[in-house]
């Protein structure tokens, strides 16, 4: 064994088979062979971390994969930066960290674990930001996913970052859209957020959908799963009857007799649509008035297409949301990016019709994006009062006017249909950064709608 000596402490070389590794950090220390072929060619050239006990055993602080692999390589001795021993628990997990930081970077998992040890010892999340060098957010997001049995092990069994992990929590008894969220997490990462959003909002409806049917449900209603359509020869929608003095048969008419029934429908922007049927019209005294012939059921093609135009409107409705905030974002920055004047000024030429109808109705996605505020009708407009209050902000509010008459115009009918100012607008968003979900490649020619066309049914474009 020899030893040098530092002006801190000494660094010996020792047998690493002798070594007792201290309770680490990492959960695992994973040692791919290419590391430990490393090490058997060129030895362990830092040394590790550690610290001699009363009973001369050295204790490894930091360092435990180099350690792992010295013996793998079946190397004699290792160098060690020997330091007094300090026992210290909270020393310990900060020592770890940033040593594992300075190396192989920590992953999330093993950072948030280090966070739930380190609140365990009795720091705060502001003691804890200041000692690793995190920020408070990011560490009551990793105590908030340690906390959560299944953010916890998700984040440890699959390569999720914390924020990914965090949104797990939402769909805590959710376990297929869990997996449909960790899929997307692991193999196309950039999608997650519009994932997660269209997640949120499936479940928003859903409950939207169940608080209706369970109101229904109490005043007696049959509540029908599917949809019976036109053409269905069990019940008959309401609004194809007649009373027997040829009224227009409404909800107060069929509420007290049987064979009532409703279907809710929870459309892309979250409002529940009902459609009340009767089992036997004829019974309850009502005949159908003269009309147009039903179409007939839906062909396989015409179902098809049908699920793909509900599916797109839904995942626009929730790509809108990811999209705003986004936008938010950008325009919270100190620094706008470097086209954003040629970007307004295309928004004044290019966009002009949209800027002039969003500028004379007070232009509210402006005030929405900059976070302030929308100026009421007697009020004067803030967006003007921002400019004289803070003149190094008038490109951002110049920005946020284009941006928010842009916004303005887009709806369900863009995907649809988009037209060339439509698809220069979302492949600048992209230019900038901003990830487009697949619908919104639908718009820049990225991706190929397969809902063209539509069948010839009642609704449809309100899905």
């Amino acid at each position: 064994m020899s030893d040098t000596t530092t002006g801190a402490g000494t660094i010996e070389h020792v047998d690493p088979h002798t070594l007792t590794i201290e309770t680490n950090v990492r959960p695992t220390a994973p040692i791919t062979p290419a590391f430990v072929q490393s090490i058997k060619e060129n030895g362990v050239l830092t040394p590790v971390l550690g610290h001699r006990g009363d009973d001369g055993t050295v204790t490894v602080r930091a360092g435990q994969r180099r350690v792992f692999a010295a013996r793998e390589a079946g190397l004699a001795t290792i160098p060690v930066y020997m330091v007094d021993g300090d026992e210290e628990t909270t020393e310990r997990i900060v020592q770890q960290m940033v040593e594992n930081d300075q190396r192989e970077a920590l992953t999330d998992g093993d950072r948030a674990a280090a966070f739930q040890q380190l609140a365990f010892e009795g720091l705060s999340v502001t003691a804890i930001a200041r000692r690793t060098g995190t920020r408070q957010k990011e560490v009551k997001t990793a105590l908030a996913v340690t906390e959560n049995p299944v953010a916890a092990s998700a984040i440890q069994e699959h390569p999720l970052t914390l924020d990914q992990a965090a949104v797990l929590i939402e769909f805590d008894s959710d376990e297929a859209t869990r997996a449909d969220l960790i899929q997307v997490a692991t193999t196309n990462p950039a999608q997650f957020v519009h994932a997660a959003q269209r997640a949120r909002d499936d479940k928003a409806r859903a409950q939207v959908k169940a608080d209706a049917e369970a109101e229904l449900s109490r005043h007696g209603y049959a509540v029908l799963e599917n949809d019976p359509g036109y053409y269905d020869t069990e019940y008959t929608r309401i609004s194809e009857l007649l009373t027997a003095d040829d009224q227009r048969v409404t909800v107060d008419h069929i509420e007290s007799i049987d064979g009532r029934a409703a279907y809710v429908r929870v459309y892309a922007d979250g409002d529940a649509n009902v459609t009340y049927f009767v089992k036997d019209a004829k019974a309850a005294g009502f005949h159908t008035y003269g009309g147009q012939a039903k179409s007939g059921p839906m062909t396989d093609e015409q179902k098809a297409e049908r699920r793909t135009l509900i599916a797109n409107n839904k995942a626009w409705t929730s790509a809108g949301v990811v999209r705003r905030e986004w936008l938010t974002t950008l325009l919270s920055r100190k620094t706008l990016p470097k086209d954003a004047l040629v970007v307004i000024a295309r928004g004044l030429t290019v966009h002009r019709h949209a800027v002039s109808a969003a500028t004379q109705g007070g232009n509210d996605l402006a005030h929405d994006l900059l976070g302030i505020d929308r100026t009421g009708y007697f009020e004067t407009d803030k967006l003007a009062a921002l400019i004289e209050q803070s003149p190094a902000k008038a490109q951002h509010v110049a920005l946020a006017i284009v941006l928010g008459a842009c916004e303005s115009v887009t709806s369900k009918q863009t995907w649809r249909a988009p037209s060339p100012t439509d698809a220069a607008y979302f492949t600048q968003l992209a230019a900038w950064g901003y990830t487009l979900s697949d619908v919104e490649q639908i718009v820049t020619g990225e991706q190929q709608s397969s809902a063209a066309g539509g069948a010839d049914h009642p609704r449809e474009d309100d899905e």
